[in-house]
């Protein structure tokens, strides 16, 4: 079903579940959330599975705001000063 939506939405890597969960993880990551949080959310027993989702700058972190939040606020994201 993820791999018949990414093509339909016109995705040109393949969808996968697992794809989802690394950009779920990997978006709330940038945006600051804990990584313990993340952790819980993914359902990990061991910090050290949740770590392979987490090759992020911490730059990068600090910097990123959440795409989720604009999402349901409605706001569109603005561009770093």
């Amino acid at each position: 079903m993820c791999r018949r939506f990414g093509i339909e939405a016109g995705v040109q890597k393949p969808v996968t579940v697992r794809a989802l969960r690394h950009s779920f993880a990997t978006h709330l990551l940038e945006a600051g959330q804990n990584v313990r949080i993340i952790q819980m959310l993914l359902g990990h027993r061991s910090l050290r599975t949740t770590q392979h989702y987490t090759y992020v700058s911490t730059a990068t972190v600090c910097a990123a705001p959440s795409p989720l939040e604009f999402l349901a606020l409605g706001v569109e994201a603005k561009e770093p000063s």
